[in-house]
């Protein structure tokens, strides 16, 4: 008996050792088959529910101050005074400049005695007419003389306040394009004012929302260096026409500006808003597009189940929701492109 075993030891050694190889090689398999089964991806949510949406038309403006104007002379002549800095803040009526006004206000002072000699003498006239010593002729052209040199009085100084320049309205001052003792001619520019309490913008939008943008309506503005903040202003008025070429609407807005933030010139994003309604939506992240169809994964038990989704419109990084799935679903809005239809998940947040 002893002598059969040891005649078949080789060959129960060989099966066995067979058997071990075969486990061996299958082992591996097993154990990354259930780890890809136990596998759990971290993810974040959001839960589903009514949030305000706003139906808005895009637009491009360039802003301007409510009032602009380059600030220049009627006369020319040597500067005498300079009254501002670069970048001041003035109120109407405001001394900027003056310019060298001695002829004129010569000629003033000169039309001032002629006109005080003009008037006794009228008055004279008039006393001697009273008492029958003179002709009503006389009375007449000494008062028509006495009312020309009036005229020239008032012209003389009319010119005479022309040579100090004022500010027109008020606002902000930009650079002195003068110096003093310089000799300015008619219409070279002094410097230039604005009015930055509120910034205008004109843009244009398509003929197809003519019916849906009216006076009075917001809007929401934003620029680059201003990038987390929204000013918000009002349409203020519509154009008559529509543009034959472009097909498009020119439409005018104000956005209030106390605080000087906006500036003329600066490229303005603007969002006209037609309405806004309380929908159902999620963060664009959350879709996954996949041909003309959309999915998201939504949490069931710690699993993460893969759904079709019906989409509307969208609006600054979010999606009308239309159907598909329910108020109060918890939807993964980070790490879905992890997922399988029925991956462990581990929600971090929402």
């Amino acid at each position: 008996m002893s002598s059969v075993i040891s005649r078949r030891l080789p060959l129960i050694l060989l099966i066995g050792a067979l058997i071990a190889l075969v486990v061996y090689l299958q082992w591996p398999e097993t154990v990354t088959t259930q780890e890809k089964h136990q596998r759990v991806v971290s993810v974040k949510t959001t839960t589903l529910a009514l949030a305000e949406f706003k139906d808005s038309v895009e637009a491009i403006g360039t802003s301007r101050a409510n009032e602009q104007v380059l600030i220049t002379s009627k006369y020319s002549d040597l500067v005498d005074e300079i009254s501002f800095q670069d970048g001041e803040t003035v109120n109407k009526g405001d001394i900027l400049v003056r310019l060298n006004s001695r002829e004129e206000a010569a000629k003033v002072k000169e039309l001032q005695a002629n006109l005080a000699e003009s008037v006794a003498q009228l008055n004279r006239f008039q006393d001697l007419f009273a008492k029958k010593a003179t002709s009503k002729s006389l009375v007449d052209q000494q008062e028509a003389k006495t009312k020309a040199i009036s005229a020239q009085l008032l012209s003389a100084k009319i010119k005479f306040d022309d040579f100090t320049i004022k500010a027109p309205f008020s606002g902000v001052l930009g650079f002195r394009e003068i110096s003093l003792g310089a000799l300015i001619d008619v219409g070279d520019v002094i410097t230039s004012l604005d009015d930055l309490s509120i910034i205008k913008v004109d843009f244009s939008i398509p003929e197809r929302y003519l019916t849906t943008v009216s006076i009075g309506q917001n809007i929401e503005a934003t620029n680059t260096a201003y990038q987390s903040e929204v000013f918000i202003g009002k349409v203020t008025s519509l154009d008559s026409r529509i543009d034959p070429v472009t097909r498009t609407l020119k439409v005018r807005a104000e956005i209030s500006n106390a605080d000087h933030k906006l500036r003329a010139g600066m490229l303005l994003n603007l969002q006209v808003v037609r309405k806004v309604e309380q929908i159902l939506q999620l963060p664009e992240s959350a879709v996954i597009p996949i041909e003309d169809k959309h999915f998201v994964f939504v949490i069931e038990d710690n699993k993460a189940i893969k759904k079709q989704l019906k989409i509307g419109r969208r609006y600054h990084g979010f999606v009308e929701v239309l159907g598909g799935i329910d108020t109060g679903t918890k939807v993964v809005i980070e790490g879905a492109l992890k997922l399988r239809d029925g991956t462990t998940v581990n929600v971090l947040g929402s």
